[in-house]
């Protein structure tokens, strides 16, 4: 199944609402799914009991529903969000992630020039290998 006929199938089952009610749908569950999503690791990695994949990924599925209902709202597909989203990481990480950039969020220089991007890389790399 790709994104689109997820967000389709998964819209088919939402209940109707005006776009105001929706993004107020669509917040409240994300906030709730990813709760569940986050109790179902607490319970192993806190209370030490056997974590529940099939309950943990379950509620990954619940959250992808919403972001489907989400995605639907504002009248753009899964896939453009995905894409977007991949594409902001290239920019913030051109080779792999590091704590340097996490902190210099390359993504967020609305003016960095194409040179200012391959000389970030390189820093980082040159850095990771230690050797300056």
């Amino acid at each position: 199944m790709n994104f689109l006929q997820f967000q389709i199938l998964a819209n088919r089952t939402a209940k109707p609402l005006e776009f105001k009610e929706n993004l107020r749908h669509v917040t409240y569950g994300l906030c709730g799914e990813a709760g569940e999503f986050a109790d179902a690791i607490k319970k192993h990695d806190i209370y030490d009991q056997e974590l529940n994949v099939d309950n943990a990924l379950e509620e990954l599925g619940d959250v992808l529903w919403y972001v489907a209902l989400g995605a639907e709202a504002f009248g753009v597909q899964m896939e453009d969000i995905a894409d977007a989203c991949i594409k902001k990481l290239q920019k913030r990480y051109p080779e792999k992630y590091t704590d340097d950039l996490a902190k210099r969020r390359l993504d967020k220089l609305n003016e960095a020039t194409e040179e200012e991007w391959d000389q970030a890389a390189r820093a980082t790399m040159t850095k990771a290998l230690g050797s300056e």
